[in-house]
């Protein structure tokens, strides 16, 4: 499982360095693709696999489009992870989540994958998650 939170910098090439304790989860490759909320996604291959396994699944079933299979696959990369520990997220992925070159960045474990988010859009998203956890407002069903 990935969990935690820690604040990184992307270099002048668009790389991030990944903690250590997702390192070991992830192997060598992983893929890198436009996530749920305006993030960047991170799965290892087995999850990536999947996902898109069940994804194409749910378009067979007409529970999903064929529109958001294609827009997955278009934004989704394999990246391999450098001997320092770092992915590099594409400028197309970078301007999906509003991350600016040479930024920081939030680099996040939720649970079953990984989130890259430019910190202020990761903010709104964090209190809206801990309103929820503390009974500020009610959960609506609504994916957050």
């Amino acid at each position: 499982m990935f969990v935690g939170m820690q604040e990184r910098q992307l270099d002048e090439r668009g790389r991030v360095a990944l903690p250590p304790t997702f390192r070991h989860l992830l192997g060598d490759l992983c893929y890198l693709f436009s996530g749920e909320d305006g993030c960047v996604s991170i799965r290892s291959v087995e999850a990536f696999n999947d996902e898109a396994t069940d994804l194409i699944a749910r378009v067979k079933r007409g529970e999903a489009s064929r529109d958001r299979q294609r827009a997955f696959a278009a934004s989704a990369s394999e990246a391999s992870i450098d001997k320092q520990g770092r992915v590099t997220i594409s400028p197309e992925l970078r301007s999906y989540a509003g991350i600016a070159p040479q930024s920081a960045v939030i680099v996040l474990g939720n649970l079953h994958h990984i989130e890259i988010w430019e910190p202020a859009a990761y903010g709104v998203h964090c209190t809206n998650g801990t309103d929820e956890l503390t009974g500020d407002t009610v959960a609506t069903g609504a994916k957050q």
